[in-house]
């Protein structure tokens, strides 16, 4: 359904109808998004999803038919773009679609130049950061809030702010997308992400860039 309908839309599909087969096509073909069902056979969705991020910051929509807050919170959290639960209507779908390869541009748009924060060597070109000599990977999403803290250092985002300027569309009330990227990104950068030094929170509005004196 989700194929024919994409079609007819004008869009060029490839489908894999379990994991394994998907993995091996992400890594032959090039795509500007995928699709990704949870529930695959051989490789489920997670597991791909984990596999291809090693890899790739192409954009992911997951697919659901268990639609709970966990489900939705661990396809974020190993770096899914958006989440949809059966059962969705393809309109949405297409909107969804439309909205990631949208986005998706700011991959072109980003400045290479490597720039140094608070022991943090921060790098555009390759959406990663390099602490005590090692390189972490970061997902597109992880990068782009990581450099709109950055970038006002001293500014509290709110979580409305945060999800307008890095997911360019207006703010639903879904605070638990940026609750499972801002923790994500906590794990990968802070020595002790249950008491972190770079991304603070200010209890009741948001979020700011802090720095290793824990200001």
């Amino acid at each position: 359904m989700v194929d024919n309908f994409l079609r007819k839309e004008g869009y060029t599909i490839v489908c894999a109808y379990d994991g394994e087969k998907a993995i091996e096509t992400v890594q032959q073909e090039s795509f500007d998004l995928l699709i990704l069902d949870l529930m695959l056979p051989k490789k489920d969705g997670i597991e791909c999803l984990k596999t291809i991020r090693m890899h790739s910051l192409v954009p992911i929509i997951i697919l659901s038919a268990k639609g709970s807050d966990l489900d939705k919170a661990l396809g974020l959290g190993f770096g899914a773009d958006d989440y949809l639960s059966k059962p969705f209507s393809m309109t949405e779908l297409l909107a969804r679609v439309k909205a990631l390869l949208r986005r998706a541009g700011y991959q072109i748009e980003q400045n290479d130049q490597v720039t140094k924060v608070d022991g943090l060597e921060i790098l555009p070109a390759t959406y990663s950061v390099k602490k005590n000599n090692q390189s972490i990977q970061l997902t597109l999403k992880e990068f782009q809030i990581l450099q709109l803290l950055i970038g006002q250092r001293n500014k509290i985002f709110t979580k409305e702010e945060i999800y307008r300027r890095v997911w360019k569309e207006d703010y639903y009330e879904d605070a638990n997308i940026i609750n499972v990227h801002i923790s994500r990104l906590r794990e990968k950068i802070e020595d002790n992400p249950s008491s972190p030094l770079y991304v603070k929170t200010i209890w009741g509005i948001g979020y700011k860039w802090g720095d290793q004196d824990g200001k």
